[in-house]
């Protein structure tokens, strides 16, 4: 609702003053130079098909070595294993009755345990996959949650169900050890123990929250938080201390040790967020992974709060995990399909010692390779060169506008002092009804250079009704956070000033223009 109020404010005000002239950002990624850039674009493709045209709806490597991958395909798990992930022989397990939920190594990889359609939890060796070895019984409708603590825990693990139930079990005794039976209003469909602490567990539901439970402290939550849509995907950050949680087109981190603050707020995607995953580089940098509907798997950094790295993939994605040692990218698509991006390693000589290095022979008018020659090549006295056009310069709000981070976008567009440039950002934000959110959640430093931008050029006659609309929103909105500042109280007098001003002076022009009418009009007979 607010984005459909938003595109009614704007759309007079929009069709009024056109912005001037300027480059829209296309889809792309970071920097294609940068290390990390490299170390993404070194993953090489391949699909891998499940045999069933079916939505692969959860992948999870196993936590050691080789990371084996299962994969829940309709009432199958299929386990692949390898280094090129090749089906096991056991593979898949088709111990369900229905559909197959949430795969979930422990800790020593020795283990598997599954959800299902029918609400039953059911544990596997992962190295045999016949018969199960536990069956877990405790949820009357479908559980799609199940997960293994993240540290050695080897006997414990929760579950969560469309029932809004949470279980936490003693998987060895086959018994509850805790039950939330009211965990939520709507279906759970994500979770995450903590990675510090295996007893406090977070589940986020389609009531919009998130719900943090200790399993020591009772049946109610030790903290809440509103994502603000379903939520289908939660993840604890290695620090434990934040939370990465994806609802809707968004994807936002929260501070749990702060209280459940909201640290950062993540539009890249057009499509419902499903699934949320983590990633180390090869330096141990750890990456938060997201999948989307609309195809785009992105790679953020939530030590920096930027977009390092984007891929596009032909299908609707419900799944993504990457292996522990960052060789493998798995995506899974709602068509029985699963990709698979393998990292290029780099060739080694064979009995050690330095790898040879060929020579190509030289460059001569009668060879093929002559006339396929590229811009690396040095031109000749006697070729005639046809330079290409340099690609134009993007300002640095265009390309955070193309990395889809509108606050930092309008906040540099601010600070430009460049009118033309700041109005062209906010018709952009606009069109893609991210203005009203940007305002509302921009810190006090950005409101103070908003309120300033306002003051210096709301009366300026190619813009004025569009931000004197917008100044009138920016009061309201944050007046809270007006009246608490000094700063930002000066500001917002000097708007009103401002505008008592322009009042005034438009007044005296009606009046001059009330003696000068009828004096034109005789004149004119």
């Amino acid at each position: 609702m607010a984005e459909l109020a938003e595109s009614r404010f704007f759309a007079a005000e929009a069709a009024a003053a056109p912005p001037p002239p300027s480059r829209r950002p296309r889809h792309g990624t970071c920097s294609q130079t940068s290390p990390e850039s490299k170390f993404w674009r070194s993953f090489r493709n391949s699909q891998l098909s499940s045999g069933l045209i079916h939505a692969v709806t959860d992948l999870e490597f196993s936590p050691t070595s080789p990371h084996d991958l299962a994969a829940a395909v309709s009432a199958n798990i299929n386990l692949y294993g390898g280094a090129d992930l090749a089906p096991k022989p056991f593979s898949p397990i088709h111990h369900f009755d229905d559909v197959a939920f949430s795969p979930s190594f422990r800790c020593d990889g020795a283990l598997l345990a599954v959800g299902g359609q029918s609400g039953l939890v059911q544990i596997f060796d992962p190295s045999k996959g016949r018969l199960p070895l536990r069956r877990l019984r405790g949820h009357s409708r479908p559980v799609r949650l199940v997960r293994y603590p993240q540290i050695a825990d080897k006997t414990h693990l929760f579950s969560g169900g469309d029932d809004a139930v949470l279980n936490y079990w003693d998987a060895a005794a086959e018994s509850k050890v805790s039950a939330f039976p009211a965990a939520h209003k709507d279906y759970i469909r994500a979770g995450a123990a903590s990675p510090t602490s295996p007893e406090l567990i977070a589940t986020g539901s389609y009531d919009h929250t998130v719900q943090f439970w200790d399993v020591r402290a009772g049946e109610s939550p030790v903290l809440s938080i509103n994502h603000g849509e379903p939520v289908e995907s939660v993840l604890f950050l290695p620090s434990g201390g934040l939370v990465a949680t994806a609802g809707g087109d968004v994807v936002k981190l929260w501070d749990v040790i702060g209280g459940g603050r909201a640290v950062h707020r993540l539009d890249c995607h057009t499509k419902t967020v499903t699934s949320l995953c983590l990633a180390r580089l090869g330096q141990g940098e750890p990456r938060l992974v997201t999948a989307a509907l609309d195809g785009f798997v992105k790679v953020f950094d939530f030590a920096a709060f930027r977009i390092t790295h984007s891929t596009r993939y032909p299908a609707m994605l419900l799944s993504v995990a990457v292996s522990p040692a960052a060789d493998a990218v798995v995506a899974g698509t709602s068509n029985g399909v699963i990709y698979i991006g393998r990292r290029k390693k780099e060739r080694t000589p064979e009995g050690g010692g330095e790898a040879k290095t060929k020579t190509r022979p030289p460059l001569r008018p009668s060879s093929f390779r002559y006339f396929r020659r590229g811009q690396s090549e040095k031109p000749a006295a006697s070729d005639v060169v046809v330079r290409q056009p340099r690609p134009a310069r993007l300002a640095e709000h265009d390309k955070l506008l193309k990395r889809f981070e509108h606050g930092r976008a309008l906040a540099a567009a601010l600070g430009r002092r460049h009118a033309g440039a700041a109005v062209a950002v906010m018709q952009e934000l606009v069109a893609r009804k991210k203005l009203v959110s940007c305002v509302r959640t921009m810190d006090v430093d950005g409101l103070g250079l908003l309120l300033g931008f306002l003051h210096r050029n709301a009366t300026m006659p190619r813009y004025a009704r569009f931000l004197m609309n917008l100044a009138a929103r920016v009061v309201r909105m944050r007046a809270e956070d007006i009246q608490a500042s000094a700063a930002l109280r000066g500001l917002a007098r000097n708007i009103k000033r401002m505008v008592s001003e322009e009042m005034k002076v438009q007044q005296a022009l009606q009046e001059i223009q009330g003696i000068v009418s009828p004096l034109i009009r005789i004149v004119a007979r």
